[in-house]
């Protein structure tokens, strides 16, 4: 007969308690359901692991023995039951994001924050990478999500939309001139344009964008991060995109200006990226949840 891990527990209690009754009250089962589960344990066992006293029950020697190694057991047991509590209510925990510079600066960086305050002990690690970089990682199984600009497509994967987001067409205030009227695409390879590097998701959705009215964009400079073609726009070397969501300041300040191209960028969405049919751990569902009521 093999031996039932259940009948351990009873074990466990019945030493622990010193007594029939008590392990049964502890157990929410019946006496008689105690005494029958010991005896099974001990003919498995091949002997006597209890003798009665005016008291209640004692181990036998072979019992105190077996005791020591299931008391061991229990508690190791107990101690990752307690760990999964802690880490079912973000008490302790460990989230792995994947997003882009610009979408850690300017989006996640708030929602990080705040979570921080509230649940200080979940451990968070960001992974800086592009859009198709960071869908790579989350399918390699080395973050836990990803936050990335869409549109973006993987049989593999889940994209829950978020934020919404404006490309606009920015330069300096040397450029002021082609804001009195509309400015077409067509016309915009007239001026120096500088864009990021080929192989992220926003260029390709910009040179998409173009392509469909028939404009291909040729780039003067072609930069590494959405920040460094703002700086470079700003001091004058030409003509960029940049999400008006995440300029505002400087559109403000005057640092840039907004020029009206017609047509205008289709607006585009922040998604966030999880694998299909692969559970989150709790601190990572924790934080989404937050993510998703922020932006509900």
């Amino acid at each position: 007969m093999s031996i039932n891990l259940e009948w351990y527990r009873v074990f466990y209690w019945t030493a622990k308690l010193g007594g029939v009754t008590s392990a049964a009250k502890k157990l929410s089962i019946t006496q008689p359901a105690v005494s029958h589960t010991l005896k099974q344990l001990e003919n498995c066992l091949g002997g006597q692991l209890f003798f009665r006293t005016s008291k209640g029950v004692t181990l036998t020697t072979e019992g105190e023995v077996l005791y020591r190694f299931v008391e061991q057991s229990m508690q190791l047991i107990e101690f990752g039951e307690k760990k999964m509590s802690e880490m079912h209510n973000l008490l302790i925990g460990e989230i792995n994001i994947g997003a882009s510079d610009t979408l850690c600066k300017h989006y996640l960086l708030p929602f990080l924050e705040q979570f921080h305050k509230q649940y200080p002990e979940i451990k968070i690690r960001v992974t800086n990478r592009t859009t198709p970089e960071t869908i790579a990682l989350l399918k390699e199984g080395i973050i836990d999500f990803g936050v990335v600009n869409l549109p973006a497509e993987d049989t593999k994967l889940h994209f829950y939309q978020s934020a919404l987001q404006q490309d606009c067409l920015v330069g300096s205030s040397k450029f002021v001139h082609l804001t009195e009227k509309p400015f077409l695409l067509k016309e915009l390879n007239q001026y120096p344009i500088l864009l990021l590097e080929k192989g992220g998701s926003t260029r390709g959705y910009l040179d998409q964008y173009a392509a469909s009215h028939g404009v291909t964009l040729n780039p003067e400079f072609e930069l590494g991060s959405v920040d460094l073609l703002v700086q470079f726009a700003r001091s004058g070397f030409g003509l960029t995109f940049a999400v008006r969501e995440f300029i505002i300041e400087e559109l403000e300040a005057g640092n840039l200006i907004e020029i009206p191209l017609v047509p205008r960028v289709p607006e585009r969405h922040i998604g966030i990226a999880t694998l299909k049919d692969v559970p989150l751990s709790a601190a990572a569902k924790g934080f989404l949840a937050h993510l998703m009521d922020e932006n509900a």
